[in-house]
């Protein structure tokens, strides 16, 4: 039986340190039962500060209208159409991790998984309000669900993309939600057992659903698990697609093109994995969780982000290659429009090319791959670059149209355009402080799951049956 658990020897172990099964409750537990640290109340102090500076930055939208924000006749989508995608885009790689990787049984995935589906549930909540509050009349947002009502003909316009965002990412939202959750549970339950104040085992026995352990529990929550996660599978493809359609079904130079859907899909991973290596390179050094957060788990994600780069880079001049082929002027115009050094906006384009096409290919050195810092460096640049994948294709399209009297415009942000944008970084990590704090950021139950196989002790005692002559290991393993 041994030999049917048998890992090569040459994969590193996905849980270093020797842990037994109690040593994995208890490092993972530990920052659940312990008081806040210092770095802790610091970072979840700027993140209400933010907050509240994105809630007064929506008040004063809210209140005195859409003119608070710099948009105007020739660029009525700006800065928070592009952040809408930019969010949704994060939230991508948290789906991949939990549920394809789960389909296809990598086992790398335990040690990442519970903080990229937090990190997707928290992403798609700063990303949902972009779109309502740039409806201006804010209290209107409800009339785009298709409800029994008494408005006669007024009816959702079923055809319009932005109505298919709505029921996209609602329903992305909510299976996320769900997966997330479902996959708490035995977590829960084991915080619940070891919790000492009355309080605390209340609060987390709600939390658990009386879960006990039990082979039905197991056997249900497996099977939830797998529908969740299949249902989750072409949630990944068809989310971004259909935002991607925002442009793509347009008639506008620089946006409509097919190769709009895939290509956003690529760069919504990209910038999803870039995301998830910035939160578990800080949570392995806040929360002293290197041994489950390996150097292994991180190199296997930075060849994720150089892979999905390329695909990225090859779209970029797919696209220059299309509006030259294709000959249209107006196309040629709007491309021309961004690449072009003396247009307004030329060094958003040339930023974007360096940070998403021309950066991460120093992740094909392996020991650039397993460098902590460079890595966490890049991940901030891909991120960065990401943003201005997005502010590229929205405003450079649009920012020059077929009236040159409009051609003066050069779009800045306003105080309260930013504002917002930082409101949603203050509402993300307040929201994953928070998680950090009251949840454990690693799946226990998953990591005891692979401990006997990919754990460090399992390995070095395999490596010394490799060593073992054919005779002695058939004489030891006799049944």
């Amino acid at each position: 039986m041994a030999s049917l658990r048998y890992e090569s020897q040459v994969r590193e172990p996905l849980v270093t340190g020797a842990k037994t099964y109690h040593d994995v409750t208890v490092d993972i537990v530990r920052p659940i039962e312990a008081a806040p640290s210092r770095l802790w109340k610091i970072g979840f102090t700027i993140s209400v500060l933010l907050l509240m500076f994105g809630v007064y930055s929506v008040y004063r939208e809210v209140v005195y209208g859409i003119g608070e924000w710099n948009l105007n006749k020739t660029i009525g989508w700006g800065w928070d159409i592009t952040n809408f995608v930019w969010w949704v885009g994060i939230g991508h790689a948290g789906t991949l991790i939990s549920a394809i990787l789960l389909l296809f049984r990598q086992g790398w995935r335990t040690g990442v998984n519970r903080a990229a589906e937090a990190m997707t549930i928290f992403a798609v909540m700063c990303a949902g309000q972009f779109p309502i509050f740039h409806m201006g009349r804010v209290w209107m947002a409800f009339f785009v669900l298709p409800y029994p009502n008494s408005r006669g003909p007024l009816w959702v316009n079923f055809n319009s993309p932005l109505l298919w965002d709505v029921f996209a990412i609602s329903t992305y939202f909510t299976v996320s939600l769900l997966f997330w959750y479902c996959g708490l549970l035995p977590d829960l339950a084991t915080v619940r057992d070891r919790a000492k104040e009355k309080w605390r085992k209340n609060m987390y026995g709600v939390l658990a659903f009386g879960w006990t352990g039990s082979t039905k529990h197991w056997q249900r929550h497996e099977a939830l698990s797998l529908v969740l996660a299949g249902l989750s599978t072409p949630l990944v493809l068809s989310v971004h697609t259909i935002v991607s359609f925002d442009f793509a079904t347009s008639v506008i130079p620089g946006w409509h093109t097919t190769i709009f859907p895939p290509y956003f899909v690529a760069g919504a991973i990209f910038s999803g994995f870039a995301m998830v290596q910035t939160l578990l390179i800080i949570t392995r050094k806040v929360l002293n969780l290197n041994d489950y957060i390996t150097m292994e788990h991180i190199e296997v994600m930075n060849k994720v982000i150089v892979l999905t780069g390329s695909i990225v880079g090859i779209a970029y001049i797919t696209e220059l290659f299309i509006s030259w082929y294709g000959q249209n002027p107006y196309e040629m115009a709007a491309f021309k429009n961004r690449y072009d050094l003396s247009t307004p906006y030329a060094w958003s384009y040339w930023l974007m090319m360096s940070c998403n096409v021309i950066a991460p290919q120093f992740f094909w050195f392996r020991k650039l791959r397993r460098n902590i810092l460079f890595t966490f460096f890049m991940s901030i640049i891909v991120n960065v670059g990401m943003w201005f994948e997005r502010f590229v294709i929205i405003v450079t399209s649009i920012y020059r149209d077929y009236l040159p009297s409009s051609w003066s415009t050069y779009y800045t942000p306003s105080l309260w355009e930013v504002g917002f944008y930082l409101g949603t970084f203050g509402l993300f990590f307040t929201c994953f402080f928070l998680f950090a704090k009251y949840f454990p950021v690693i799946a226990i139950a998953e990591i005891k799951h692979i401990l006997k196989k990919n754990g460090e002790s399992y390995k070095n005692t395999m490596g010394e049956e490799e060593k073992a002559t054919v005779e002695h290991f058939k004489h030891e393993h006799a049944h």
